[in-house]
């Protein structure tokens, strides 16, 4: 991202827009549409080949975010949503073990009543996750310079961090593809270069 910040800096340079603190995610989609109008290398290719000559490592960026993509599908409202139903669905179980125990106390209700006792350790597990997963959703939020109290958790953190996850993940196949053109393009040079050396 520092690298992206001062290419856009230069290209920026003595105009508003140059020194600029940050930027927004969607502008890493807009590297690979942007382009000097004589050529075909575009600033994602340009980015890509000052990466090979100069910090070679940071080619494997993508290997820092394999699970990207999974966390692209990941709908959190959704999840809050399951989360609920899982809860009141649990606590129509225990009520209904409850009243079976006061009708028959002596009836064997003991698989029932394991199943519910790790269905509770297993929900209590999955709210801590989910949890963490606010805190970390808030975090982001808040890293993007968004207010993470304007959107909520369960309801506009849900979007944007889609929006995040989509957007790099995108960035990644755009920044991967542009890489691979120019290893291929680098290729054709050296063989016409050897075929004219001949």
């Amino acid at each position: 991202m520092k690298k992206i910040l001062y290419l856009v800096n230069t290209l920026n340079e003595g105009t508003i827009r140059g020194n600029a603190l940050g930027f927004k995610l969607d502008i890493l989609l807009k590297l690979e549409d942007t382009r000097p109008s004589n050529s075909k290398m575009t600033l994602m290719h340009y980015l890509c080949k000052v990466l090979a000559s100069k910090t070679p490592p940071l080619l494997e960026f993508h290997k820092d975010l394999i699970s990207l993509e999974a966390a692209s599908k990941i709908q959190l409202k959704s999840l809050a949503e399951e989360m609920q139903s899982i809860v009141k669905e649990l606590e129509t179980v225990k009520e209904e073990l409850d009243a079976l125990e006061n009708d028959d106390p002596l009836s064997e209700l003991t698989t029932l009543k394991e199943f519910v006792g790790t269905a509770e350790t297993e929900m209590t597990s999955l709210t801590n996750l989910y949890s963490i997963a606010g805190k970390n959703a808030d975090a982001l939020v808040v890293y993007l310079g968004e207010d993470p109290a304007k959107c909520p958790f369960e309801q506009g953190n849900s979007l944007i961090m889609h929006e995040v996850t989509a957007t790099l993940l995108s960035f990644v196949r755009m920044f991967q593809k542009a890489h691979e053109e120019n290893c291929e393009q680098a290729e054709m040079e050296n063989a016409n270069g050897k075929n004219l050396t001949k």
